[in-house]
């Protein structure tokens, strides 16, 4: 039987000129998640990135916490979907981040603040009602990640482990997926829809930076183990982040 381990990234700079680039904690944190899998005995065969900075970044100190030579190799398939165009959508304010910055401090909690608009946006992108406003709708996000997961899949028959950097957004509709929740394999309709976006919603809200999600591979295909696991980060709560 063959692992894939999708991993979400290191916590990127939130209010920082660039946001894709990793915060010193989540450097931290992928060295860390590299460290815990080598004393476990865990370690991949193939690492596989998304395209974005912070997946990059993620990947390199994995890889340093492991102490191992191991290949990488890039799937945009994996990459996060567009949430500052999301957000800008349902807030078009914030498309200037000079104003979004200024509105979010008068709530004097910004994080907070801006973690609950994320989720008013995101509920919108992912109702179906507004797809052609955005430049990737909700139907296809899905359908880039379930070909990306099958990707993978791919790998797994010619690696024993596999491990995938990506962010939570990919990583929860993987898990959706598994799950067997995704519209199309429910025939589709109104409830499989609002089913699809309950659960992808739920599983990215709770998301952990580095956290790691298990899925085995065998004779029936690709198997849900663990979601959103991160002991590693426990033992010292501090380095222990959502966004």
């Amino acid at each position: 039987m063959s692992v894939l381990l999708l991993v979400r990234h290191g916590q990127a700079s939130f209010g920082a000129k660039n946001y894709d680039a990793l915060s010193e904690v989540g450097h931290e944190q992928s060295r860390v998640l590299g460290a815990a899998l080598r004393e476990r005995g865990v370690v991949p065969d193939l690492v596989v990135r998304g395209g974005m900075r912070r997946h990059e970044e993620t990947a390199a100190g994995l890889v340093e916490g492991l102490g191992a030579e191991i290949s990488c190799e890039v799937d945009k398939g994996w990459d996060e979907f567009d949430f500052e165009h999301v957000v800008e959508v349902h807030k078009p304010l914030y498309r200037n981040t000079a104003l979004m910055i200024a509105d979010l401090a008068r709530t004097l909690r910004p994080k907070q603040a801006f973690q609950e608009v994320f989720e008013e946006a995101t509920r919108r992108w992912t109702s179906g009602e507004w797809d052609d406003e955005y430049d990737e709708s909700f139907p296809a996000f899905q359908e880039r990640v379930v070909a990306a997961l099958e990707r993978a899949r791919e790998l797994l028959a010619l690696h024993r482990t596999v491990a995938v950097v990506s962010s939570g957004g990919p990583i929860a509709m993987a898990v959706t997926t598994l799950l067997g929740a995704e519209a199309a394999g429910l025939g589709g309709g109104a409830t499989s829809t609002a089913h699809v976006a309950a659960t992808f919603g739920a599983l990215n809200r709770v998301a952990v930076n580095t956290a790691v999600t298990k899925v085995l591979s065998g004779r029936r295909g690709l198997t849900l183990s663990t979601y959103n696991e991160h002991a590693h980060l426990e033992g010292d709560r501090r380095p222990l982040t959502y966004r």
